[in-house]
């Protein structure tokens, strides 16, 4: 099935040359195959992850064989509109809303039938803004059993943000089961860490506490109104305590991928406490019988969600009164990709989104 003739034959796409640059080029407008869907993207955020492995220089992503940027159009944090559907599409139609799972699996292997195709190791696999083009386009072509439907209530924003930073932060909090028997503390508070605190307050946590040690990352996070307390990492003991009686949180979540904050949700977990652990790279280093075994903690490890998990998310936060696109500090539109790269490789307050002209949904 071909386009509409609506759609144009060209389209702009955001490329990384790994030299701290954001390129905008023309390319043309895919049409979807059997089983594929054509979106017209109305956002697309920008991941710590492309910084730290696409941005700056290109570099293998752990866990993966190969050179892992495969010079594709970037971004894996995609929302749009359906603007056409190829042949066997059964679920989603044209002018459906989706938000779109990054990876597209083998479909047949385990992980895959599971709904976490991040974890697919067949040679098929293919992540979106990695190893296929991305949602840093006007258009994006996408498999449909990698989409998800995007309520009424909530924007394109809003899905590009559950598509895997918000995603990821609920997905490890599932793993400690927050409830409202729980203090949280979460440790690193980019858009991930805010995310974490947010889907808490929806999950019930009877306090959340975070921690940062920019200035800045810190009064964004005090704006949206779901910290107890924030606090720079060397004040982070007296904090806990004080709002826990002196316990330690019972949950905690390290979403800075350092190893500082991976000690610090450690050090001041309580006894019997779980901790989450979904921030990338670094190293994990602890003293183990004082902070592990004798607190009887419980720690996991959790590598972004899975499809299903990611629409529970989207109707959670609708049911939760919660708009993701809150975290947002800046936006851009498409044409102003360099720029926005920049923020979010330097000083951003919170998250960076690139979206489509005209697009208020």
């Amino acid at each position: 099935m071909t386009a509409p003739a609506t759609t144009p034959a060209t389209m702009r796409g955001v490329y990384l040359p790994g030299d701290s640059t954001a390129v905008v080029r023309e390319l043309p407008v895919p049409s979807p195959g059997p089983g594929q869907l054509l979106l017209r993207v109305g956002a697309s955020g920008i991941c710590g992850s492309d910084i730290g492995y696409i941005y700056r220089e290109h570099k293998t992503h752990r866990g993966q064989d190969g050179p892992a940027y495969r010079g594709v159009v970037t971004g894996h944090e995609p929302s749009g509109t359906v603007v056409a559907a190829g042949p066997g599409c059964r679920d989603f139609g044209v002018g459906d809303r989706v938000i779109v799972y990054h990876i597209a699996g083998c479909g047949l292997c385990d992980n895959c039938r599971l709904g976490y195709q991040i974890s697919c190791t067949a040679d098929s696999r293919a992540a979106y803004g990695w190893q296929r083009d991305g949602g840093n386009a006007d258009y994006l072509l996408v498999e449909e059993s990698t989409c998800v439907h995007l309520p009424d209530e909530l924007s394109h924003v809003d899905g590009a943000l559950i598509a895997c930073g918000f995603g990821t932060a609920y997905e490890g909090l599932r793993r400690v089961a927050v409830s409202g028997e729980d203090d949280l503390l979460v440790v690193g508070l980019g858009p991930v860490g805010l995310a974490a605190g947010m889907i808490a307050r929806g999950m019930g946590a009877r306090r959340v506490i975070g921690v940062e040690p920019s200035p800045a990352r810190r009064a964004w996070a005090n704006t949206l109104g779901v910290f107890d307390a924030t606090a720079e990492p060397e004040q982070a003991a007296t904090v806990v305590a004080g709002l826990t009686g002196g316990r330690g949180a019972s949950t905690g979540i390290d979403c800075s991928g350092s190893r500082p904050g991976r000690s610090t949700v450690i050090d001041n977990a309580a006894e019997w406490g779980r901790v989450s652990l979904v921030g990338e790279g670094g190293t994990l280093e602890t003293e183990v019988s004082d902070a592990l075994l004798h607190k009887q903690l419980t720690l996991y490890a959790s590598w972004v969600t899975s499809v299903p998990v990611m629409a529970q998310l989207a109707r959670n936060l609708v049911r939760w009164g919660l708009r993701p696109e809150a975290v947002v500090s800046d936006r851009f539109p498409l044409a102003d990709a360099d720029a926005a790269y920049r923020l979010a490789a330097g000083n951003s307050r919170g998250k960076v989104v690139l979206v489509a002209d005209g697009d208020d949904r």
